[in-house]
């Protein structure tokens, strides 16, 4: 997992342009990037509790907030958790198994995916976990 605020983080190659009209982040430069969805979530749900043997997703939150959840595929620590806002943005490789406990006003985010997740693809590289990791 990783993990940054757009705003606040913003690393080479990726640049902050700022003028009087306001502010253009990167968020990609050079990925290749397959597939993009915005999910808009209702309060208090879980989402995900899944895994992609060969996906990368990377999520972007652009209202609200969510409880992103994570462990590697077959370890035997307990899940780890980390709080996410507005701006916060968090990629997930493949064999993470990850979910997203929605918060209390509900929230909106982008996924961008590398790899099979769109489409007729959306369910040929995710694999569900019996046990709900939140």
């Amino acid at each position: 997992m990783k993990y940054k605020n757009i705003w606040t983080n913003v690393l080479k190659p990726l640049e902050l342009n700022e003028d009087s009209r306001g502010k253009i982040v990167d968020v990609f430069y050079n990925e290749n990037i397959n597939h993009v969805a915005v999910i808009d979530s209702i309060p208090n749900v879980v989402r995900g509790n899944h895994y992609h043997k060969l996906t990368t997703q990377h999520i972007l939150i652009t209202k609200g907030s969510l409880t992103y959840w994570y462990k590697e595929y077959n370890s035997k620590d307990n899940a780890r958790s980390v709080e996410l806002i507005e701006g916060d943005f968090i990629s997930t490789p493949p064999m993470e198994i990850h979910a997203l406990k929605i918060g209390n006003q509900g929230n909106q985010f982008i996924v961008f995916s590398s790899g099979l997740r769109g489409g007729k693809d959306y369910e040929q590289d995710t694999f569900r976990v019996k046990n709900i990791i939140v």
